[in-house]
């Protein structure tokens, strides 16, 4: 017979347990004996996604533990936070953050700095200021790391005023130097706020500071000109990366890529590549993926498609699943549901899904050209690959048959 002693529970471990089984059902359904750290941040991370109720998605968050250490975890925390937001659930989403920053498992200046920027992406700027204020009182020392996550949580909810003040008063205040990364933040902000010009004088700070731009600090700057159509400013950047010591790279290109693509001027930003090209320069998938989102932008699908097929093939790169999907989802928009279908079941083979709408329109088009058989068949693909989503294609299923 066992002695009451023997029979005693830590009261901690009874706690413990009763929080834990809860946890099990959510991210367990299939009552496994045992889930791994990263079996339980999958489950939770495919919950998340398909998940819409405000109350539920805390409910796994918070069943997950989700820590900044994982990848997974760090996703899953964004996932939850970002759909609090947009269905302004503000007061569960600030009752969930607070009780994720007194974690004692979560007392580290990485995840208050996580906090601090799902914070100013919730459009909740002054959550962001006051938790950078109190780490002191959470036992945690302010960096330069931290003034940093306040600065992209000022950017983040586009108040870029307020990126001003804390750029200037905060490192006076908390006794913290700004780096590399402070500066290319500011500059960031400068050029979103459609004030690229301003940057300049950024520079000169750093300059004065013995802190050096880098390809990022001057690739931001001419992103902020070419969207203010300032284009005879871009020579003298590039001049100005010479004189510094900082060649213009990859990097430097893609900035100028993109920011051609979205003021529609695709061609132009194609002859660029070309030109790097020409001096044996490799571009990478995001000069592609610029381009075929570009192209497909302006409503040349040929000369998407074109670029889309050239990947893969003399040492260019293999198209990202962003690249499958942009384009499949711009052939379904002009029509063209013969190359969709094809683009999609080879994106499908590399484990891609692209998202239910571009999906949906696919099937649609695919049913109305009378290929009812192959829209099937993607439906049956999709089904196998989210078991947990059966119940979404049920009514495009009825439509097929």
């Amino acid at each position: 017979m066992f002695s009451t002693r023997s029979r005693r529970i830590p009261l901690v471990f009874l706690r413990h347990l009763s929080s834990a089984l809860p946890a099990a059902s959510i991210l367990n359904p299939q009552s496994l004996p045992f889930l791994t750290s990263r079996q339980k941040s999958r489950n939770a991370l495919a919950l998340l996604k398909s998940e819409e109720d405000p109350d539920r998605i805390v409910e796994i968050a918070r069943a997950a533990s989700l820590s900044t250490q994982s990848h997974l975890d760090r996703i899953s925390l964004s996932i939850a936070v970002s759909k609090l937001a947009a269905s302004r659930s503000f007061d569960t989403l600030h009752k969930f953050l607070e009780e994720q920053k007194n974690r004692p498992d979560c007392r580290d200046e990485r995840f208050v700095n996580k906090v601090i920027i799902l914070y100013g992406k919730s459009g909740m700027l002054h959550e962001s200021v006051r938790t950078f204020e109190q780490m002191d009182k959470l036992g945690l020392r302010r960096t330069v790391r931290s003034l940093n996550a306040l600065l992209s949580a000022a950017v983040a909810s586009k108040n870029h005023e307020e990126v001003g003040r804390i750029f200037t008063e905060f490192p006076k205040a908390f006794t913290i130097k700004p780096d590399l990364d402070t500066y290319n933040t500011v500059i960031k902000s400068q050029c979103d706020s459609g004030n690229s010009m301003s940057a300049y004088s950024i520079l000169d700070e750093m300059d004065k500071n013995k802190v050096h731009p880098n390809e990022i600090s001057y690739g931001t700057l001419m992103a902020g000109l070419y969207a203010e159509e300032r284009f005879d400013e871009i020579a003298k950047v590039l001049d100005l990366m010479k004189k510094k010591g900082c060649s213009p790279s990859l990097t430097t290109t893609n900035f100028r890529l993109k920011s051609l693509c979205k003021l529609g001027k695709s061609v132009e930003a194609k002859a660029l590549l070309d030109g790097i090209r020409s001096r044996g320069i490799l571009p990478d998938v995001f000069a592609f993926y610029n381009l075929i989102y570009g192209f497909c932008k302006e409503g040349n699908l040929e000369e998407a498609k074109s670029i889309f097929f050239e990947m893969g093939k003399k040492k260019n790169p293999a198209p990202s699943s962003e690249c499958y999907f942009t384009l499949i989802y711009y052939l379904c928009e002009s029509g063209d549901f013969s190359c969709a279908f094809d683009l999609c079941n080879k994106c499908m083979e590399r484990g891609w899904v692209p998202n239910f709408t571009t999906v949906k329109s696919l099937v649609n088009g695919l049913a109305r050209n009378e290929r009812a058989e192959e829209a099937r068949g993607v439906v049956e693909k999709v089904k196998e690959k989210f078991p947990g989503k059966v119940n979404m294609w049920m009514e495009v299923e009825e439509m097929l048959h």
